[in-house]
């Protein structure tokens, strides 16, 4: 039950994250932004749908669930604070904020909240959530491939990023 709870929590939450990025998306145009990496961001979405269907079979294809124990109880803590320091990066950034590159020539980059320390603080926050939710039911697997393939997409998508931020 607690597995399909947080699998629901986790689907509204990245709905309700597309809900503000499009939101943003279009502030960010009317306002002179400029997008870029179109061209790798259908993986990115293919990969976290991917990621989420995963652990749905995973977790039903297991012959048997182990009781929580103190890990699995240390990943969902882990994973709490996650979400903190994710809605931290969301407010920092606040309209421009986005699932998506975008660049307004002239503006300086955001440099308060966890940007005052780290380059890509969302970035961090994903890796680590792409491993933990997973890891809180023990769904192995799921944890490992999508970690790999996570870090593929993700340099990708730095690159292009570090590339753009440099202008």
């Amino acid at each position: 039950m607690i597995f399909y709870l947080l699998i629901i929590l986790i689907v509204i939450q990245r709905i309700t994250e597309l809900v503000i990025s499009n939101r943003n998306s279009k502030w960010l145009t009317e306002n002179g932004a400029n997008e870029y990496g179109q061209s790798h961001y259908k993986f990115i979405v293919i990969l976290h749908v991917s990621y989420i269907l995963s652990m749905i079979a995973e977790y039903n294809l297991k012959p048997v669930h182990s009781k929580f124990d103190v890990i699995n109880y240390l990943f969902l803590v882990f994973f709490i604070i996650l979400q903190t320091a994710r809605i931290s990066v969301i407010r920092s950034l606040g309209r421009y904020w986005n699932t998506r590159i975008f660049r307004i020539e002239g503006k300086d980059l955001i440099k308060t909240g966890l940007y005052k320390y780290f380059r890509h603080p969302n970035y961090i926050i994903v890796i680590c959530e792409i491993f933990t939710v997973p890891m809180i039911f023990d769904l192995y697997y799921t944890a490992i491939i999508f970690s790999v393939l996570n870090a593929v997409v993700l340099s990708v998508r730095i690159k292009e990023e570090n590339r753009i931020l440099k202008l």
